[in-house]
């Protein structure tokens, strides 16, 4: 079949629905703190083989955990205060200011003031209940068994902007999907284009504007956001994670500082802009520390899922009085 002349290119093959079912990955989930309703769901719904699950002994591990973190209010109240957040070393500034002369960079990061530090791993606050582990083999195989200083912080901060894998089909005349392994595929902007602006087209008429939709990924780029005296990480827990893992307790980020919850509202996920409380306000919020603490973590088996992307648009045209 001919290839249409705007499509594409496709990076990864088609994935039919057995072998969907049979790619199973290790998720690490936080528990205690999510209702007990959200955790049940997880595993008897999101969880593999979920349905087969006797929730009872689930339930009794539900109550141990959010016991033990009742008891972590106790002692460790205020162990996420004040952060300690280290300069760049020197040896790594050449990388530091190609961060931030980066075009993606200036714009995602544009809103609050932001910068470059490391920071203490265990010491983050985290919003993400679920780490996927398999992302731990793929940066263990891609950096070795000893990455330089420089590896790690290109892994953190990468300016090369990789591009996972995408599929796409217009299935519709007004709509267009696509598919994605990575879960960091989204919607990211609409744009005004002049006709000139875009090239290899054969206009069917007499062309005035070009209106874009564009789908992409984030900056991925590991950053948290500094507001009231602590650190919430935003973006990159896979990899701070598989770094954490082996061994590594600190780590580059970029950090943005917010001194207002109107900031906030502008520099956080959504999850922390709906309950901010949780994270800014707790004696003790969920912690970067707590994916390690199997008091406070499960390990659990769950299938692998694509990220999909449904872009839909309408057209109106009507004829209007004069004025």
């Amino acid at each position: 079949m001919p290839r249409r002349p705007d499509a594409i290119d496709l990076e990864i093959s088609r994935i039919t629905s057995d072998e969907a079912c049979r790619v199973v990955d290790e998720s690490v989930y936080l528990i205690g703190r999510p209702p007990l309703n959200d955790f049940r769901h997880f595993m008897t719904v999101v969880a593999a083989n979920g349905h087969l699950a006797d929730e009872l002994p689930l339930i009794e591990e539900w109550r141990a955990a959010a016991a033990h973190v009742a008891e972590l209010q106790r002692q460790e109240a205020g162990i996420a205060d004040n952060p300690r957040i280290e300069p760049v070393p020197k040896h790594l500034e050449a990388l530091r200011e190609r961060v931030l002369a980066d075009p993606i960079f200036r714009q995602a990061f544009k809103v609050v003031p932001a910068d470059i530090g490391f920071v203490e791993l265990d010491k983050l606050v985290v919003w993400q209940k679920t780490v996927n582990r398999g992302h731990l083999d793929l940066l263990k195989q891609r950096l070795g068994p000893t990455p330089t200083d420089e590896e790690i912080f290109e892994t953190c901060l990468p300016f090369e902007h990789p591009r996972p894998p995408v599929k796409w089909m217009q299935v519709h005349n007004d709509t267009f999907v696509l598919v994605s392994p990575s879960n960091d595929l989204r919607f990211l902007d609409s744009v005004y284009l002049e006709p000139s602006q875009v090239v290899g087209r054969s206009p069917l008429g007499a062309e005035v504007a070009i209106i874009g939709l564009v789908v992409g990924f984030g900056s991925n780029f590991l950053n948290a956001v500094h507001a009231e005296n602590r650190l919430i990480l935003i973006n990159g827990t896979h990899r701070a994670y598989s770094l954490r893992s082996m061994g590594f307790t600190h780590a580059p980020c970029i950090i943005q500082r917010v001194s207002t919850r109107d900031e906030l509202q502008a520099a956080a996920t959504s999850e922390v802009r709906r309950n901010p409380d949780s994270y800014l306000r707790q004696a003790r919020p969920s912690m970067f520390k707590d994916y390690f603490d199997p008091r406070l973590s499960k390990i659990v088996p769950v299938p692998r899922r694509l990220r999909q992307v449904t872009i839909k648009f309408d057209v109106d045209a009507s004829d209007l009085p004069a004025m």
